[in-house]
């Protein structure tokens, strides 16, 4: 079996995760950026490591971090919404210009009437006024106005900002990520400032945004939309010509683990991005599948007992690991030989049946071509998840979700 090494030291506890442009827009799930600099740094490769390879980038805190250490970078994700946070967060605006836009936003916030708001048209929300007061969503409408005023070179910093705040601004409960909407007693309360927590937060970017700027050393950064389920494009990706992957894919499918789609469906709306109501179904394990399509001897036990216990629930699993199988059957070519790969799993519940994903991630990339060097497993104190999730989908019935990660470092043969 893969041996695990438990080390402290890859806790971060006391950490600041927020420095550079890692305080942009939340995001569920996010690698924290000391995790990925301490992986870039202790494994990168022998010899040359100049590209970087996250195949499910989220927001893109590998990627920043590889340009920081001086490494060239390709993100993918067929989420939108990471695809535009990620974009914001490895490109160097002109911090000046950034200023005097948010400066003028301020300014004519003070001027808001309604009367000045030129699209009142929200139907591209579901349910927007089951979500939103009236208020909001004209507020909302009128930044947007004032952003597609801005040079499209800078526009996305301030997007992005948008973004957040589309989610903040609504009647979800906080801590969340799926939509449940705020109980009345909460529904009383809740008056957001919609101008004042916009300028807030675009101030917050700016500071990391001057910060990231400093370590501009001319890297780049490529986010793509790729699904590395399907295939990796050779006009993209040259074969073994990865250095060096650093990632943390998903758990599990995204409706009974961390809830990507729903998390993002506001502004995927908001922005009337693709697949903003579906999303969750064209993820790793979105599409019901029946049969295994992998053999496998560190999970065989586990899968049959979640069998025994829930057909359905063990389909739903199999239909994330053949995506997950399949996945990294495609991107293993593209590492160069003395390449490393690093992937952050978590070890789900189903059914109260532990999966161990890193044993089951180790195992598949042996069989193509790699060897394992080691697993670290560290705690996980300060990822932004849902502190309780449902093994049984049943409501009112949940149980903590996983306070470790394991970091299964493989390299090329």
């Amino acid at each position: 079996m893969y041996k695990r090494v438990i080390d402290n030291s890859w806790d971060f506890h006391t950490a600041d995760t927020k420095q550079y442009t890692h305080c942009y827009h939340a995001y569920p799930a996010m690698m924290i950026p000391q995790v990925a600099r301490k992986l870039i740094k202790d494994y990168k490769p022998s010899g040359k490591c100049n590209l970087l390879f996250d195949p499910y980038m989220g927001s893109g805190t590998s990627l920043v971090e590889a340009n920081i250490a001086g490494i060239n970078a390709i993100g993918t994700d067929i989420n939108p919404l990471a695809r535009l946070i990620a974009a914001s967060k490895v490109t160097h605006y002109n911090a000046t210009d950034i200023e005097r836009y948010i400066s003028d936003i301020q300014l004519l916030n003070l001027t808001f009437n309604k009367e000045l708001v030129k699209n009142k048209d929200f139907s591209r929300i579901s349910n927007y006024s089951f979500w939103y007061s009236e208020d909001v969503l004209l507020k909302l409408s009128y930044l947007h106005q004032l952003i597609d005023t801005i040079p499209q070179e800078i526009r996305s910093f301030f997007y992005i900002v948008l973004s957040e705040i589309v989610r903040e601004c609504s009647f979800t409960r906080n801590g969340e990520f799926k939509r449940f909407k705020m109980n009345s007693k909460q529904l009383e309360k809740f008056s957001p400032d919609v101008f004042m927590l916009f300028i807030t937060k675009a101030e917050r970017n700016l500071q990391g945004l001057k910060q990231f700027n400093c370590c501009n050393n001319n890297t780049f950064s490529t986010i793509c939309d790729f699904n590395t389920v399907y295939s990796v494009p050779k006009d993209i990706i040259k074969p073994n010509s990865i250095d060096i992957i650093v990632t943390s894919p998903p758990y599990g499918d995204s409706r009974t683990t961390v809830a990507y789609g729903q998390y993002s469906r506001w502004a995927n709306e908001w922005f009337r991005f693709e697949n903003a109501k579906n999303l969750d179904n064209l993820l790793m394990g979105g599409m019901r599948q029946l049969n295994a399509k992998f053999t496998t001897n560190t999970i065989n036990k586990e899968l049959e007992l979640i069998r025994t216990l829930d057909n359905k629930r063990y389909t739903e699993v199999i239909a994330f690991l053949n995506d997950y199988h399949d996945s990294i059957k495609n991107i293993s070519p593209f590492v160069r030989k003395g390449g490393r790969v690093c992937y952050v799993v978590g070890n789900r519940n189903v059914k109260g049946v532990q999966i161990p994903l890193d044993y089951f991630t180790a195992e598949t990339f042996e069989k193509y071509e790699f060897k394992h060097e080691q697993t670290i497993i560290r705690n996980i104190p300060n990822k932004r998840m849902p502190s309780k999730t449902s093994p049984t989908n049943k409501t009112g019935i949940k149980i903590d979700t996983m306070s470790n990660e394991y970091i299964v470092i493989m390299s090329k043969l």
